[in-house]
């Protein structure tokens, strides 16, 4: 490349001297007060998207903490007037008695723990408490007069009472929901139910979490932050402040202003707050800035607002118009420098060469790295290959341990399944003997009895080897099974076994379908079933129950035992395959593996407990068909 030498020809003196003179004087400050300029444009530009994405993560969030309180003031709603259905309240109301008064206080005592309220209280149209669940407590509201409460005035007009507030009793915060109760379209008392809502500020707390709940009148009730409760977020008149110190609503707090340094807004709901540094609500020593996102309650009058600390975004926009800053500032002085070095234009020129050579030497090794990419691509894409083909060798491998298992199961019964088959063979020797005779003698009346109890003996045989045969067969891997009929055909399996081991039988659950194969279900049944007998050989009085209940759309099957027991040891591999404790060849050590391995494969689970009081118990977790039980069985 040629360059045409007169571009570079030095001016003469007296025309050099005043355009360097310029540069040398306004050049640097221009250059300052671009940086400053850029470096604050590009504070402003990352600040700007940061608290963009802040906020909508923080939306997110904000939806995620307001339904999750909205959860918790709601799941009590219908407490206070479930005591409509208590005979014993409406007795109370209208003629009250002090022995009417302990049953209805120990029936509210009951309810209170059941429900894990804080109380739980009635009184009559006068505002009087006739009876209490904390009626044994020194702090009772038994007898208290609590007239003046909004909750109560609003109940006894027929409207639902909602009020949070501190107690005039003991101080102590709650959220109190009333109801008035009616009996023939009138109103005779109201029922009032605290709760309180303090184990939401733990949760924030442990989640380092910055929140708060803010009531109707703009108090802050709820609080991750201690020193933020009972503090006004609207300012409050000197009448407002009277009328709420009257209604003892917050009993004697003082009710403070949380004013903020400064209060922009963003948009509808959401704020940027600063708080000062030397306020109580600060934990360094600067100034404290938040993303504020306000969202209601739903079916409340009070309103959520999650604080989002800006202090970490701030810092990283400040760096960012550094950045700015330091690159103008470097690309002022590559300019200048370019400027003032023109005359070294052949070192220029071999710097763009070398210039050129690295990017011809980068596009050479992006070249050579998309083609190791390609062949690693290749490779990976194999290798994707390979381990399907051993997923699905692996599959048909446990399809046959299945299967394998089975066999196994059933040749283990073959000596209980021959003694059931021999007893009605030998019986059909007689009876069939018998009954030629009896028809030689012409007696038809005892042959015809003869020949039904051959046809029933006929029907139990059929009965156990169609138990066998659909015991036998291999199972799918998508099906549902009957829970009830799974049970039924593993115990009619091993019939033999738990008569002549005199087993006592309990029976709870309900005859539900789950989501897995019909065999696979009576296979696990029988595998748990039958270890459980093993289990009780030695027991003189050997008991199985089996109880059941439904738990987060799955059932859960507990197959319990009086038996002696797994030691400490046993169960670190009870799951392994080819463990057994069982002596000589009684088992091969597979028929837990493959029915913990048959319930993962619905979306279930085959877990073992360790009761206190001896025995084992097998839990087994399937998913159910249809959230609806049957009836039990």
């Amino acid at each position: 490349m040629k360059c045409d030498p007169t571009l570079y020809r030095a001016a003469p003196p007296s025309l050099a001297v005043k355009p360097r003179l310029i540069r040398h004087l306004f050049l640097p400050p221009l250059i300052i007060a671009l940086m400053i300029g850029l470096g604050y444009i590009g504070f402003w530009v990352s600040e700007h998207y940061g608290i963009r994405s802040l906020s909508e993560n923080g939306q997110r969030q904000l939806e995620l903490h307001a339904r999750a309180v909205e959860s918790e003031i709601s799941k009590y709603t219908y407490l206070p007037s479930l005591l409509e259905l208590e005979s014993s309240v409406s007795k109370l109301l209208d003629e009250p008695s002090s022995e009417t008064r302990q049953t209805v206080n120990e029936y509210l005592e009951g309810l209170n723990r059941r429900s894990r309220s804080r109380a739980i209280y009635v009184m009559d149209t006068t505002g009087r408490v006739l009876a209490t669940s904390n009626w044994r407590d020194v702090d009772s509201y038994l007898g208290e007069d609590l007239s003046f409460r909004a909750y109560f005035q609003n109940a006894v007009r027929g409207q639902p009472g909602r009020f949070y507030g501190i107690g005039s009793t003991n101080g102590e915060p709650g959220y109190y929901l009333a109801h008035g109760l009616e009996e023939h379209g009138k109103i005779i008392g109201v029922a009032v139910v605290k709760v309180r809502l303090e184990a939401m500020e733990e949760r924030w707390q442990r989640a380092r979490l910055e929140a708060f709940v803010s009531d109707e009148n703009g108090i802050i009730i709820l609080s991750s932050d201690p020193a933020r409760r009972l503090k006004s977020v609207v300012p409050l008149s000197d009448e407002t402040k009277e009328k709420l110190a009257r209604s003892l609503q917050y009993y004697w707090f003082p009710l403070n202003e949380l004013q903020p340094l400064a209060r922009e807004t963003l948009a509808e709901g959401v704020e940027k707050l600063t708080f000062p540094a030397n306020s109580e609500l600060a934990s360094d020593e600067q100034d404290i800035t938040y993303l504020a996102q306000t969202r209601p309650l739903s079916d409340t009058p009070w309103n959520f607002t999650l604080l989002t600390p800006l202090a970490d975004l701030r810092r990283e926009a400040i760096n960012q118009g550094i950045l700015v800053a330091v690159a103008f500032a470097l690309v002022a002085f590559l300019l200048i420098a370019w400027n003032e070095r023109r005359k070294v234009i052949a070192t220029r020129l071999a710097a763009r060469e070398a210039l050129q050579e690295a990017n011809n030497q980068l596009e050479r090794r992006i070249t050579e790295r998309t083609t190791d990419l390609r062949a690693s691509n290749e490779r990976l894409k194999g290798q994707i290959r390979e381990r399907r083909q051993a997923e699905e060798t692996l599959r048909r491998a446990q399809d046959e341990l299945v299967q394998a298992g089975k066999l196994a199961a059933i040749g283990q019964m073959s000596t209980s399944i021959a003694h059931e088959l021999n007893q009605p063979l030998a019986a059909l020797r007689t009876l069939s003997g018998n009954t030629v005779r009896f028809l030689e003698r012409g007696q038809l009346d005892v042959a015809s009895t003869n020949l039904k109890t051959i046809n029933e003996l006929i029907d139990r045989m059929g009965r156990i080897t169609a138990s066998l045969r659909s015991f036998a067969r291999r199972g799918d891997d998508k099906g549902q099974a009957s829970l009830g009929k799974a049970v039924d055909a593993a115990l009619q399996l091993l019939g033999s076994r738990m008569e002549s081991a005199h087993l006592d039988l309990h029976r709870d659950f309900n005859d539900v379908q789950v989501q897995i194969d019909q065999t696979r279900l009576e296979q696990i049944l029988v595998n748990l079933i039958g270890n459980a007998l093993d289990a009780m050989q030695s027991q003189p009085l050997p008991a199985l129950w089996l109880e059941g209940e439904e738990y987060d759309g799955k059932y859960r099957l507990r197959v319990r035992d009086n038996g002696h027991g797994i030691d400490a040891e046993a169960r670190k591999h009870l799951f392994e395959p080819f463990f057994t404790t069982k002596p000589g060849e009684q088992g091969l050590g597979l028929g837990l593996t493959l029915s913990a391995s048959l319930a993962a494969a619905t979306g279930g689970h085959l877990g073992v407990e360790h009761p206190a009081s001896g025995g084992t118990t097998f839990v087994l977790s399937l998913p159910l068909v249809s959230p609806t039980p049957a009836e039990p069985i």
